[in-house]
């Protein structure tokens, strides 16, 4: 059985590095980030990481893992999510997630599971949607 829930995240730093550039084309990027989840989810401080690339047309990819440590309506544990976003124009970061196979710790143990955010520029909390089988 599914079960669905639901929370926010802030992003409690962003260290990110410039790679490789090329003149009119794609810059290269990775970012160090930390995040604090809650809601279903919650992870006071998560460890991810991105590979980024930014397009000369101000849109852009990125895929990351963030592992998540914490509780998932109220089960101790950790796991971890493969990321995959992406943003027009507007800046808007459009992202798919899902637990990675085995990650699962504790009462987490066995997780699998999907979910999705939208991060608006300019917004502090981001809303999350998750859900997940034990």
């Amino acid at each position: 059985m599914t079960t669905h829930t639901t929370g926010h995240f802030t992003y409690a730093d962003w260290q990110e590095t410039a790679l490789e550039e090329t003149e009119g084309g794609a810059k290269l990027a990775r970012a160090v980030v930390t995040n604090a989840f809650s809601g279903g989810i919650e992870a006071p401080r998560t460890s991810c990481q991105y590979a980024i690339t930014y397009l000369p047309d101000k849109t852009g990819v990125c895929c990351g893992y963030e592992l998540l440590t914490g509780t998932l309506d109220g089960r101790a544990g950790s796991f971890v999510v493969v990321q995959h976003a992406s943003w027009g124009e507007d800046a808007t970061v459009h992202c798919a997630f899902e637990v990675v196979p085995g990650s699962g710790t504790g009462e987490l143990t066995g997780l699998t599971g999907s979910g999705t955010f939208s991060a608006v520029q300019g917004e502090s909390e981001i809303p999350y949607s998750f859900d997940y089988a034990l």
